[in-house]
């Protein structure tokens, strides 16, 4: 289950900067932190303000912002983006370098977080995306450049996304203890079947892809109705999946 690969047909990528990070604290004890990545074109804010709504007040968020960068997508516009992205399909090229700097950017942003405190990355479209790889990366112990990912991910959550690198994940998630923690590692992933942005298909086959290659603990939630925004029932679910899967359903 290998990450290696062409880095999206650029060479000597220019240095990128990261834009602001917006922090909601927990209005309770401290008992877990999430990093949620924002999608293209958007920023940290409006997810900031989202989530210091939800009925979640154990939990600390990190909302960084990408950096701008030409975007293939749009004909090299730029835009807010964690990677360069040229469409959806298994075939197009991946930007495997903009996706490690990002997943590092993850990394660092959870690195000094209190030893006792549980550990998520989600995201919404392209930053569910950059969730996913992130997942895949944690699975391995390193990024597709090969350098370490030495985070633990206690849950990921993943909404109108998909995934990165898909054709790579080939086989099986390679060494036990790999394995075990690719079996182990809570994921949640909805999706609209209205979305006309990331199409229904793209999340339903990325599902299918992470279950077959070892993924064991994903659970899938459709909407019959939902586009490519969320949604009360949407947010409620994830709010009783979040509070299930890290354990904090009885903490003040």
């Amino acid at each position: 289950m290998s990450l290696s690969g062409p880095s999206g047909g650029r060479t000597g990528r220019r240095t990128l900067e990261f834009g602001k990070t917006y922090v909601v604290k927990p209005k309770g004890k401290h008992l877990a932190t999430i990093v949620w990545l924002h999608g293209l074109g958007d920023n940290g804010s409006s997810w900031a303000q989202l989530l210091d709504t939800l009925p979640l007040p154990n939990i600390k968020w990190i909302c960084p912002t990408s950096p701008s960068q030409p975007l293939t997508l749009f004909g090299g516009f730029p835009s807010n983006a964690w990677f360069d992205v040229s469409d959806l399909s298994e075939d197009a090229k991946q930007d495997v370098e903009g996706l490690d700097s990002s997943a590092a950017h993850v990394l660092s942003l959870l690195s000094t977080e209190p030893a006792d405190v549980k550990l998520g990355v989600g995201g919404f479209s392209m930053g569910s995306a950059l969730a996913l790889y992130s997942a895949v990366c944690f699975a391995n112990g390193k990024l597709g450049n090969g350098d370490s990912f030495s985070a633990r991910l206690d849950a990921v959550v993943g909404l109108s996304g998909w995934l990165p690198c898909a054709k790579d994940l080939t086989n099986k998630v390679e060494g036990d203890e790999a394995a075990a923690r690719a079996s182990s590692l809570p994921i949640l992933l909805c999706h609209g079947k209205a979305d006309d942005v990331v199409l229904f298909r793209y999340g339903d086959k990325s599902a299918e892809k992470l279950t077959s290659t070892g993924f064991q603990n994903l659970t899938f939630k459709t909407y019959d109705s939902l586009g490519h925004y969320t949604m009360p029932q949407e947010m409620d679910d994830v709010c009783s999946w979040i509070t299930s899967k890290l354990a904090l359903k009885d903490e003040p």
